[in-house]
């Protein structure tokens, strides 16, 4: 799910538990994790609701002040449902973040790799980037994505969605300025000798 920026320390630390979207169809489900930018959360309840009906106390726990300014701010388009959607911090730990722990690879796992970035590799409309962005990290640590980019000729926004589909193999990793090569994607990198 997406939150703006001033939400992130809310959620972060559990005051705020709610949501409002205007969403032409539901697009998260109770029982799942979602990834945000203050961190994983679950799902825990998602509801059809009239917006007159959104209390003061509902818009305090979306971080809002009042139920008049989360109104206001309601994005989408009125003629949508307005979804309440409940959530928490989530407790299990993030699979990515187990996955790029695990520094010691099988050969089985490197062919598997080597796949699904040549995968990724073949459908970009841009050609080949995946080893490139790898040995720029490895090369750059904790870098800004927009400098990462500037120095392989991309736009930032294309770059920083490439280096989430590198996360979500466990090969890269994120800080709060830029990322690192993960101890799996060392591994990669060692075994293919850069790829």
């Amino acid at each position: 799910m997406l939150f703006q920026k001033r939400f992130w320390a809310g959620i972060a630390d559990g005051t705020v538990t709610l949501a409002f979207r205007r969403w032409a169809r539901q697009q998260v489900l109770p029982g799942r994790p979602y990834r945000t930018p203050a961190g994983r959360i679950e799902v825990t309840a998602v509801t059809v609701v009239d917006p007159a009906a959104i209390s003061d106390d509902d818009a305090r726990s979306a971080g809002h002040p009042d139920a008049a300014s989360l109104l206001a701010d309601l994005p989408g388009d009125p003629a949508n449902p307005t979804y309440r959607v409940e959530f928490r911090p989530a407790t299990d730990a993030d699979p990515r973040t187990e996955l790029a722990a695990g520094g010691d690879l099988e050969p089985a796992e490197i062919a598997e790799i080597t796949k699904r970035l040549d995968r990724l590799d073949r459908a970009s409309s841009y050609g080949a980037w995946t080893r490139e962005t790898l040995r720029l990290i490895d090369q750059h640590p904790e870098r800004r994505a927009g400098d990462l980019a500037e120095l392989v000729g991309r736009e930032r926004a294309p770059f920083k969605l490439d280096v989430r589909k590198l996360k979500n193999l466990g090969l890269t990793q994120s800080f709060p300025i830029g990322y690192r090569i993960s101890p799996r994607g060392r591994a990669y990198l060692d075994a293919t000798a850069g790829g």
